[in-house]
């Protein structure tokens, strides 16, 4: 089931019907209903699947209540925790990476000249899986340090794991976070309602009038980059831009929405990247729950910025290589991250990865302008199919400038829409809206009496246009 599908507006006020209806002073009810709109939720994609959440939930379940058992040495809490590493980190090897290893494996030897076969594996990757094991790891890690009480409720940890607004593409919660808020009845005000239904109307419209109407540009370029001039090859690679960012910051406007009108607080996971001065600012701004999930249980662990410059540099560049593979089983995602690496290191090594200032200048325009140029760059390797269609991508777009913008018709013709204009209003409107969000706080055109500017109304009607003339594509991020 997607935000964007059908029945999901059909599943949705049920559940909210009976949440605030009849169990609206029943905790464990409540609980129970949200476990089991979750796991509808998931299984309707393929219920075979919800065993891989169960054995999940239940095998963190019970090795946190384990770690609190009087009596137990270091050692055996530390193959307590493995234990949880080795289930969670195991599924996530089989279903995701384990293909990819093996043809590595028969790659690097075919290298040697040794040939060997490649044996098929159809395995199917499920939705969501990076993003609930790493919900799980991180509450066993947190209890095995003694920064969280275990769970003594089954019920409400399972319904930690798998709150379905964003159990399939974050936000990535902490159970420090999370699991107080369902051990108590949480009220919801109608100041939660609005602002839970304006994320929703905002998600919405950023993933199926930006992010869908951009993805038309993006994969008709990356389909075939020869057909095309460097600067349409230059538009195709700032539509994917666009498209990622309203694909994945839309997904998550429309969790944090839903999850107010249960009376939850998600965390937010971006905050207006593409205005970064730099790229140390660009990871402090996208996807803010993974990153801070690699930073306080990879790079902190593995030494962090302690015992001199190069052991910081080590952890540096296996936190980027690690998200790199996190994101998907191909090495085009390793070289992405390697790219944000290398741009890491001198800001690092320079001290300006931690203090940016709130001024706003000429200066942090055309920092914003240059850092937006190499994260483009960087998106080529994330969007190719592989290293060689990267390859190729790029020596196109600096190869083929002559002719200009070329044979522009046959771009628009290939992506099937016959008048651009109304793509093109949504898109200027969308990008004053968020330069003024991010430049004067997300409730400014409200508290200056400028809400009329922006209603509701508006975004779901240009969504509902635009999702008659759009074709329907999944969220990115399902894939990883």
């Amino acid at each position: 089931m997607s935000f964007t599908s059908g029945i999901f507006w059909v599943f949705l006020p049920v559940v909210l019907l009976l949440f605030h209806g009849p169990l609206r002073h029943r905790l464990q009810g409540q609980n129970l209903l949200l476990l089991i709109a979750s796991y509808t939720f998931y299984g309707w994609w393929d219920w075979r699947f919800l065993s891989l959440i169960i054995v999940s939930t239940a095998t963190d379940f019970l090795i946190a209540r384990h770690l609190e058992r009087p009596g137990l040495s270091a050692v055996q809490r530390r193959l307590t925790l493995f234990a949880s590493l080795f289930v969670n980190l195991g599924l996530l090897g089989v279903f995701k990476y384990a293909g990819f290893f093996v043809e590595s494996w028969v790659d690097a030897w075919a290298g040697l000249g040794v040939e060997m076969h490649k044996p098929s594996l159809e395995i199917v990757l499920p939705v969501g899986i990076s993003f609930y094991t790493f919900q799980t790891l991180s509450y066993t890690i947190d209890v095995y340090r003694g920064q969280l009480k275990a769970s003594r409720h089954p019920l409400e940890f399972a319904a930690y794991v798998s709150f379905f607004p964003q159990l399939v593409a974050g936000p990535i919660e902490r159970a420090t976070r999370l699991l107080p808020q369902l051990q108590r009845l949480r009220p919801v005000t109608p100041t939660a309602v609005k602002i839970g239904l304006r994320l929703i109307a905002y998600g919405l419209f950023k993933k199926v009038v930006i992010a869908d109407s951009a993805a038309g540009y993006a994969n008709a370029a990356f389909a075939d980059p020869s057909a095309f001039t460097g600067p349409v090859l230059v538009i195709g690679v700032i539509a994917f831009a666009l498209q990622i960012y309203g694909d994945f910051s839309g997904y998550s406007d429309i969790a944090i929405g839903l999850g107010r009108l249960f009376g939850i607080r998600l965390r937010s996971n971006f905050r207006f990247p593409y205005f970064s001065r730099n790229v140390a600012e660009f990871w402090r701004r996208w996807h803010v729950s993974l990153n801070t999930w690699f930073r306080d249980y990879l790079y902190i662990p593995l030494g962090g910025s302690r015992g001199g410059k190069w052991k910081s540099l080590r952890n540096i560049a296996v936190v980027f290589l690690v998200s790199g593979l996190w994101h998907g089983a191909n090495w085009t995602f390793v070289v992405w991250g390697g790219i944000h690496a290398a741009l890491f290191v001198p800001i690092f090594l320079l001290g300006r990865n931690k203090s940016f200032g709130d001024e706003w200048d000429w200066r942090h325009g055309w920092r914003a302008v240059v850092t937006f140029f190499w994260v483009c760059l960087a998106w080529v390797f994330f969007r190719a199919e592989d290293l060689s269609a990267a390859s190729t991508y790029l020596s196109n777009i600096k190869a083929r400038w002559g002719q200009g913008l070329g044979n522009w018709e046959a771009y628009r013709s290939f992506w099937g829409a016959p008048d651009e204009r109304l793509f093109a209003y949504a898109l200027v409107g969308f990008l004053v809206l968020e330069w003024s969000l991010f430049r004067y706080g997300v409730r400014w055109p409200w508290r200056r009496g400028l809400g009329w500017v922006w209603p509701e109304a508006l975004l779901i009607i240009l969504t509902f246009a635009f999702s008659l003339r759009n074709e329907a594509t999944t969220f990115i991020y399902f894939a990883f």
